[in-house]
């Protein structure tokens, strides 16, 4: 019997078995691809954040403890691969004799390093020019000092006098925070900059040059290779407990700089916002594909209950009634987790190159496991649990008549989609409030945690969002009739009023095809904004950390004039931009202070009306050029210091002739939050030629240059082979690896390739596949119309009224649900936005492409209903 009965389902029950398939591919495919992206993102974090330590852990040696104890404590930590003395030694001042010019500066650091240093910790130095070993200058000391290799500088020490020493190359320290960093001293401690003047020296050499010197301190370096876990949190805390072990051992002696543990402690909250992504764009489109395999299930419920009926007429018991019915759940579940398996691979392959997604097979098999689960549990909540109620609660006489449903849902009559959208706009409202933070992770805690209640503001508009366009379809296709007829009479002619009484007798199965729609379409507009959003606000960032296409920024005290721009115009430049950096007191507060030519300066550089307030980026830019003593100040400065517009803010700065500080009026005029080069904390933004005005000096900190968004790295190079070491050249596609957090590992264009096309694939099935069916099941409700007289033509007529009515709800629907989503998961995700977003991204041509999918899978259902439609009534009714 169950040979016999998977057979006659596979012949005639086939379209309905395949779509149901189809919908647990869709979500085994989805769960399997996301888990494993998400796993493997974790790990590429971890990894990164590893690649970015030059030096793992700096063990400064305390004052009175032995170097070689501590350094013999350190190499005996299990997972230590290297751990060598680095000798720290503060100066008073560097001075060398160039060209019959003396040049000197102010305090720095002088470092003894091993002779293997470089080999063990390569990225800690970069040579610039010369020998890389050696007596080596740092490049911006070399720049103060106008010195080259052949040089020779004096180095003065407290307690040891002034020594002279022969420079071998200059080099650059691309971790100088770190390396410079004030060990054990908490985040607001820390210096704001690495220092100036730095010289490097061989162990023995600095040994010899110290000697007799005070204020002399050693770390201990260490380099690690530890196998560390995947996951950034369980990463951090193995490191973190290894570095309080050596501490606990060295008694006092040591205290550990745990610059792993740093670069980790990010990676921790990158991950949990990498999770986050997945949650808040994954899993809807899993539920999504559930729903339409319950509803692709549901399809032919009438069908299946008259079958059941008709197995309890020929004495079958119900325990071989439910057997039957867990064969086909079982058929569904195991084909369609296969399948949806192969789908998964198959999508990795196109969108990484790799069927694993990056992720270790021991992690690809338990997501693959779990996806294959749930496959088979959504295969049973659709087919074999409707099986289960019916047997319970219809006799085999209700199976013979056709079952109506006269009273309304019950959430509809409790209004639930009303207390759902209430709640969704009481929840985002209380999670985007001042100091809202999704993701939490105390410094220096080992545990990060997740605010995990702003979920509820999103999922409570889907929902009720979704349930709300059920009402509005129900009301329309119950108290609609006449408008129906209308808008069906050019398609069916006499038959516009039967059509629209048809679809108001179906308002549910209708409905309910609406809102799966209008579901998959939000779903693909949500998520593809999202990732439009996202990539285009990485790219705002690196902008504003970089300033422009290509930035020249010049040494600390350079007097370099505006008119050097003439000299940084290669080929393909568009525009050379010059940029004021300076420093003033406000108050007690020093700040940094850029003065801008407000006529000129959105040449080089992008400026958002976001990055303001109090004003659009044109109109403050031309208040400053109107009233050259004009200021743009912080929001925290205005608040702290009680400012109104108009008000005069006394700002000191240094005169360039007397080197004395001086107070120069300004009137505040709007708010800056962000601008180009600037920092994340306060700052203040002024006219230019003010500013040289006032301070006696019109040097220029930085030139902005705008290569028309192209050949950014060549130009670059070019530059840098011109300049030398007198200047230092970035450009926006080496700037986009460095501010970018470990968060940007995630593969995000290959992330949007797996969502936006199963989005694609769910709009599809969501339009064509469920009114396909749905057709299929009203073949003798055609074949009786027909035998009635009504022609192919008007046939034609009404299923196409149908799948247009269905077209236009569902898109409109899914565009209005889609937009309103858009917006909050934007707000509520805005941590992963650095800046914040001033408008959202739209994707027109991706977007496009969903909507003609979903109207091309609607018309190819319409297409083949009205072909079944048109078959021999007589030979319809008797095969039904």
């Amino acid at each position: 019997m169950i040979t016999a009965w998977a057979g006659g389902l596979t012949r005639h029950r086939l379209g309905r078995l395949l779509g149901a398939v189809a919908g647990i591919a869709l979500a085994v495919a989805l769960v399997a691809a996301l888990g494993s992206f998400l796993t493997a993102s974790k790990a590429t974090m971890t990894q990164r954040a590893v690649r970015s330590v030059a030096v793992d852990w700096q063990v400064e040696v305390q004052p009175g403890a032995d170097p070689n104890a501590v350094g013999a404590l350190a190499r005996s930590t299990p997972g230590t691969r290297a751990a060598l003395p680095v000798g720290f030694a503060r100066t008073t001042g560097f001075t060398a004799t160039v060209g019959g010019s003396t040049q000197t500066t102010g305090p720095g650091v002088a470092l003894g390093l091993p002779a293997d240093y470089r080999s063990h910790f390569p990225d800690e130095l970069r040579t610039l020019s010369g020998s890389g070993t050696g007596v080596l200058l740092a490049q911006q000391t070399a720049s103060n000092l106008h010195a080259a290799p052949g040089d020779t500088i004096g180095v003065r020490l407290p307690g040891a006098g002034l020594r002279q020493v022969r420079v071998d190359g200059v080099v650059d320290l691309p971790q100088a925070d770190s390396l410079f960093q004030k060990v054990g001293a908490p985040a607001q401690s820390q210096p704001t900059a690495p220092p100036d003047n730095v010289v490097l020296l061989p162990a023995a050499h600095f040994a010899s040059l110290t000697r007799g010197a005070t204020d002399v301190t050693t770390q201990i370096h260490v380099a690690r290779d530890a196998k560390l876990p995947a996951d950034p949190a369980a990463a951090f805390t193995s490191v973190t407990g290894a570095a309080h072990n050596l501490e606990a051992r060295s008694a006092g002696s040591g205290l550990v700089g745990n610059n792993l543990g740093s670069a980790l402690d990010s990676a921790r909250q990158d991950a949990l916002y990498a999770q986050i992504l997945f949650l808040f764009l994954g899993v809807p489109g899993a539920v999504l594909a559930a729903a339409l395999t319950v509803a692709v299930a549901s399809a032919g419920g009438e069908r299946r209950r008259r079958e059941q009926g008709l197995l309890r007429l020929r004495g079958l018991r119900p325990r071989q009634i439910i057997a039957l019915a867990g064969l086909e759940a079982a058929l569904v579940g195991v084909v369609g987790g296969l399948g949806g398996l192969g789908l998964a691979e198959l999508t990795g392959r196109l969108a990484f190159g790799a069927t694993s997604f990056g992720a270790s097979a021991g992690t690809l098999a338990l997501w693959y496991a779990v996806a294959f689960v749930l496959g088979v549990l959504v295969a049973a909540g659709a087919v074999l649990v409707p099986a289960l109620r019916d047997l319970r609660t219809v006799t085999v006489a209700d199976t013979r008549r056709e079952r109506r449903v006269s009273r309304s849902p019950w959430w509809l009559r409790c209004g639930l989609d009303f207390a759902l959208l209430i709640g969704s706009w009481l929840v985002f409202h209380a999670s985007s409030g001042n100091q809202y933070a999704l993701v939490l992770a105390p410094e220096g805690v080992p545990s990060v945690s997740v605010s995990y209640w702003a979920f509820l503001g999103p999922t409570l508009l889907w929902l009720g969002a979704a349930l709300m366009l059920w009402r509005l379809t129900l009301l329309a296709l119950a108290h609609g009739r006449p408008a129906l007829a209308h808008l069906a009479q050019p398609l069916t002619a006499t038959l516009s009023g039967t059509t629209a009484a048809v679809l108001s007798r179906r308002r549910r199965p209708f409905a309910r095809s609406v809102v799966l729609l209008a579901l998959a379409v939000s779903f693909a507009i949500s998520t593809a904004v999202f990732n439009s959003t996202y990539r285009q606000q990485s790219e705002v960032d690196a902008r504003l950390t970089n300033g422009a296409d290509v930035t020249v920024t010049e040494p600390p005290g350079a007097q370099i004039p505006p008119s050097a721009a003439d000299a940084l115009r290669v080929s393909g430049l568009r525009h050379v931009e010059p940029l004021q950096h300076r420093y003033a007191y406000v108050g007690s507060d020093l700040q940094d202070l850029y003065g801008v030519r407000p006529a000129t300066i959105a040449k080089a550089t992008s400026l958002q009306d976001a990055y303001f307030s109090g004003g659009t980026a044109h109109q403050l830019m031309r208040r400053l050029d109107q009233r050259p003593d004009n200021l743009l100040v912080s929001a925290e400065t205005v608040h702290d210091f009680q400012l109104s517009p108009g008000d005069t803010v006394n700002l000191r700065v240094q005169d360039a002739r007397t080197k004395a500080l001086r107070t120069v009026p300004f009137h505040y005029a709007g708010i800056v939050k962000e601008f180009p080069t600037a920092p994340k904390d306060s700052f203040f933004v002024a006219n230019a030629a003010y500013v040289a005005k006032a301070t006696g000096s019109d040097a220029v900190g930085a030139f902005l240059l705008d290569t028309g968004g192209t050949h950014q790295k060549q130009l670059a190079d070019k530059l840098r082979h011109r300049l030398g070491t007198g200047a230092t050249v970035t450009d926006l596609s080496q700037t986009r690896g460095v501010v970018g957090t470990s968060l940007t590992s995630v593969d995000l264009a290959g992330l949007t390739r797996i969502e936006l096309a199963f989005a694609v694939l769910l709009a599809a099935g969501a339009g064509g596949l469920v009114l396909a069916l749905g057709l299929a099941e009203r073949r003798r409700t055609f074949a009786i119309a027909t035998v009635l007289g009504a022609r192919s033509g008007q046939l034609r007529g009404m299923v196409l009224t149908e799948a247009l009515l269905l077209t236009a709800g569902g898109l409109a629907g899914g565009a209005l649900i889609g937009w309103a989503l858009s917006e909050m998961l934007v707000k509520v995700l805005t941590g992963v936005f650095d800046p914040p977003p001033a408008s959202l991204s739209v994707p027109g041509g991706y977007l496009a492409l969903t909507a003609g999918a979903a109207v091309v899978a609607v018309l190819a259902a319409a297409l083949n209903g009205i072909r079944s439609a048109g078959g021999p009534a007589v030979e319809e009714l008797r095969d039904l």
